[in-house]
């Protein structure tokens, strides 16, 4: 079951966000409230409006809005309010994958560097026990990278030192 984890950030109508199975991911509200034929009597209209829309938080593992007034029955029948909420599963739906700068970047480098080095990606591969296919993949950022294996190529393919650093 998906789980919202962290607002990245928010531009415009869409958020980045991190999910519990640690990816980051955008979804695009204009979209998701377009799809739920949001309209202006909708409570959730004022969505629409960016400033109402920043307004947004975690609660419940998913994001909400406590400026949407929506009530709810309650068992004495009387109406509670509640914030403006979709759940985590529906937004995971609409979600795209986020592209990290970080990635494209280290397959940028990882080309670079194995182009100064003169390899072709098959040696590159057979050097560091690896396939040149996986190879591909990571310089052109189709695939995500485990830090061992990256080491590996690096480290025994390349013949550098790999050092990572969190700023």
């Amino acid at each position: 079951m998906p789980r919202i984890l962290k607002i990245n950030h928010i531009n415009d109508l869409k958020i980045s966000v991190v999910f519990n199975n640690g990816e980051s991911r955008i979804i695009d509200f204009f979209e998701v409230l377009k799809s739920a034929k949001v309209n202006e009597d909708s409570p959730e209209y004022t969505l629409f409006n960016k400033e109402e829309f920043s307004q947004v938080e975690i609660q419940n593992c998913t994001l909400s809005w406590p400026n949407v007034e929506q009530y709810i029955p309650t068992i004495n029948r009387s109406d509670k309010r509640v914030s403006y909420e979709i759940g985590a599963d529906v937004l995971y739906e609409y979600s795209k994958p986020e592209v990290s700068d970080m990635t494209t970047s280290i397959g940028k480098l990882l080309k670079i560097a194995r182009k100064k080095s003169g390899l072709t990606q098959e040696a590159l591969a057979q050097e560091s026990g690896t396939t040149r296919t996986y190879i591909s993949r990571i310089e052109n950022d189709r695939s995500d990278l485990e830090i061992a294996t990256l080491k590996k190529i690096i480290e025994i393919g390349l013949d550098k030192q790999l050092e990572i650093k969190i700023r």
